[in-house]
Formats: structure tokens, sequence, C-alpha cells
């Protein structure tokens, strides 16, 4: 009458928030390269540290999403609505680019279909 024991392993993602705060960060440092003569990779600058196996690294440079273009499929910002109290993602000056935006009120007559 021996006992054994059982271990079983799950993966499991993290949260999707920690995941994209994550890749985020890493793309915000990612190592600028080009390719050399022989076909290495090396850095466009050479006082950076050399890259890890864990760092990103890129070629071409990232197309500018404030303006549109038609051949990444960009739409650009210009004429988006924002929030003007926000600092985050939704707010004028991250979503405008830093150019400026319009000031509107709105008002909006909905029907609620109330019952009294």
């Amino acid at each position: 009458s021996g006992s054994c024991s059982l271990k079983t392993c799950w993966l499991q993602l993290a949260d999707f928030r920690k995941v994209g705060d994550h890749l985020k960060e890493k793309y915000d440092s990612a190592a600028a390269m080009r390719i050399n003569r022989k076909g290495k990779l090396e850095l466009v600058n050479s006082r950076f540290n050399t890259p890890t196996v864990e760092d990103l690294v890129y070629t071409d440079q990232s197309p500018d999403y404030c303006l549109r273009n038609e051949s990444t499929g960009s739409m650009g910002t210009l004429g988006r609505l924002c929030n003007k109290t926000s600092e985050g993602m939704d707010g004028c000056e991250l979503m405008c680019c830093g150019r400026g935006y319009d000031q509107f009120k709105t008002v909006q007559v909905e029907r609620c279909h109330c019952k009294f």
C-alpha cells in the first residue's frame, strides 16, 4: 500500500494588460539595426549595447501613424474624437500628435423608452 503523488503543471498566459505593457516596453526600447555587406545585422548606433535574444530589433522605421498613409492602411488621426481631460491613449495631446485640436460641445437628444 504505497502512496504516489501527482503533479500537474498548467501553462497559462499572463493578464492581457501585462502582456501588452511588456510588449510596449520592448517596442519602445527596440534597437535599430542595419544589414552589413556580409549580410549580418549590426547596430545603427554603436554607442548602444548589443541586443540580447530577449530584445526587439528592427531594420525599417515604423510609419508615422499620425498621418494618413494609404500604402500602409493608416487612416491617421485627423478628425478623430479625443478626450480633452485624459492623459491616456484617448487623450487629445497624444492622439492628435501634438498638432492641437478643435473643441466643441454637442447636445444629444435620445428617446429613453421610459415608462411611467
